[in-house]
């Protein structure tokens, strides 16, 4: 009985504190189940993309005694960049400073190691999505995020097929996705979410630059290292003299169908929830690759007098390129638009400009993906207008957070700085990359090699018997 009236003088503040903890508890966020559903369907639509859709359409772009070497390349590529991704890549990425007294020099360019190996993320941690107090599981951003890292290496693959050597192939993707990957991605993407915004982030996202889903950070990036591979490791033997036609467009074909289908979890996934705009993001997908299909097939009717199979699958891919970063910020009508730029310019470079210049990219890494990247990026910054019918960018400062009031000019520049910062940045670390592959291990494979076919000189097998 002495222990009864200390308990019921203290029971009022232990039942506010319970009813404080059990309202805590009921504010805390909760994922919706159909949120994390979109986003592991999108995250195994990207894995379609790359495998087997990308590894599709570069194999059926090569010359049949190399296929194989291409499958393979892009198949490694994506196990052992998604092993990376786990180990440091995904802490590198999207892990930095939480107050802007801790921001150290390199913190708007990299993250940390703090979540290597993933530590601390489990099935109860979240992140939040665009929207305020939304969220979503943090491991089934991580494998959605995974996948983007994984596919981005891949693309490069494309611009020196059929010559140069497995091994040094593996070791550049790894150093470029390292040092041009994941500070890109970290500089682009990283931010404190809706509920955070005075908090540090990257620094193009700081700029002001706006990529839906990874225009700069996939694109440009993987663009621009195709380009200077292309060029550091030198045209295939017989180029410009001998028939490097592809050898099975049927392949082709079908891994731009399957491209075009996995970039739905691409560009709509990017949204983090299923909602109207995701839903947008669909359309805008669709509408833009169709345009540009339909462009660069006209085009070539009206120059060669006749659309060819190959035309329209590297115009679909083009659109699907200029679209990325638009996708979640243009209406359909500007989606359209940045489509047919898309095409007719991508296949200005591809035709045009690659001979002008004289540097063999293989499958056109840099015609379709470096320019088709440049172009969607900065006309972003024109259809995001609400004027155009874009969606605009978001205010978060306020509650609920609203259309912010929008400058074209001014974003149009900062897209276009985004750019640039992207294209110096790649290229610089393509540049050392290669040069140090090249001093240690060399680049290509011996002329007899690359004559009779990596795949039987690399692998010991053949494609077709």
């Amino acid at each position: 009985m002495k222990y009864l009236k200390p308990l019921l003088a203290a029971a009022p503040a232990l039942v506010l504190m319970a009813g404080a903890a059990i309202a805590q508890d009921a504010a805390a966020p909760v994922p919706d189940k159909g949120d994390t559903a979109w986003m592991l369907v999108s995250t195994i639509l990207v894995i379609l993309m790359t495998i087997p859709g990308l590894a599709l359409f570069y194999g059926g772009l090569v010359r049949a005694k190399n296929i194989l070497s291409v499958l393979m390349q892009v198949f490694i590529g994506f196990s052992m960049i998604s092993i990376l991704w786990v180990a440091f890549g995904y802490s590198l990425a999207f892990t930095g400073a939480a107050t802007s007294e801790e921001v150290g020099f390199l913190t708007p360019f990299i993250g940390g190691l703090s979540k290597a190996f993933l530590a601390g993320v489990d099935e109860t941690k979240v992140v939040e999505t665009f929207s305020q107090g939304v969220v979503i599981p943090e491991i089934t951003f991580v494998i959605f995020q995974l996948t983007f890292a994984a596919i981005t290496p891949a693309l490069i693959i494309g611009a020196t097929a059929e010559r140069m050597k497995f091994s040094s192939t593996l070791v550049f993707l790894v150093i470029w996705f390292i040092f041009s990957y994941l500070p890109m991605a970290h500089m682009v993407w990283w931010w404190g979410g809706p509920s955070a915004y005075s908090a540090p982030t990257g620094y193009l996202f700081g700029v002001g630059a706006i990529d839906f889903a990874g225009g700069t950070v996939v694109h440009i990036n993987a663009g621009i290292a195709g380009l200077v591979a292309a060029i550091m490791v030198g045209p295939r033997v017989g180029y410009g003299k001998e028939n490097m036609a592809p050898h099975n467009l049927v392949w082709t074909l079908v891994g731009a169908c399957l491209l075009w289908v996995g970039w739905f979890g691409f560009n709509a996934g990017s949204n983090l929830e299923a909602n109207g705009i995701a839903g947008e993001a669909i359309l805008n997908t669709i509408v833009a690759t169709g345009a540009a299909a339909m462009a660069w097939c006209f085009v070539e009717w009206l120059t060669r007098g006749h659309a060819s199979a190959l035309g329209a699958a590297s115009g679909a891919v083009a659109g699907l390129v200029a679209v990325t970063p638009a996708s979640g910020f243009a209406g359909p009508l500007g989606a359209i638009v940045i489509g047919i730029v898309a095409g007719v310019v991508c296949l200005w470079a591809v035709v045009w400009l690659k001979a002008k210049l004289k540097y063999d990219d293989s499958l056109d890494v840099f015609g379709v993906h470096g320019v088709g990247g440049i172009v969607g990026a900065v006309l972003t910054g024109i259809f995001a207008a609400p004027a155009l019918g874009g969606n605009g960018i978001m205010d978060y400062s306020v509650v609920p957070a609203v259309v912010a009031p929008y400058d074209m000019g001014g974003q149009v520049f900062k897209q276009i700085w985004a750019v640039l910062v992207c294209v110096i940045w790649s290229g610089i670390v393509s540049f050392v990359a290669l040069t140090i592959v090249k001093a240690t291990m060399g680049l290509r494979v011996t002329e007899a090699a690359e004559r009779e076919g990596l795949d039987i000189t690399t692998h010991g097998e053949r494609g077709y018997n």
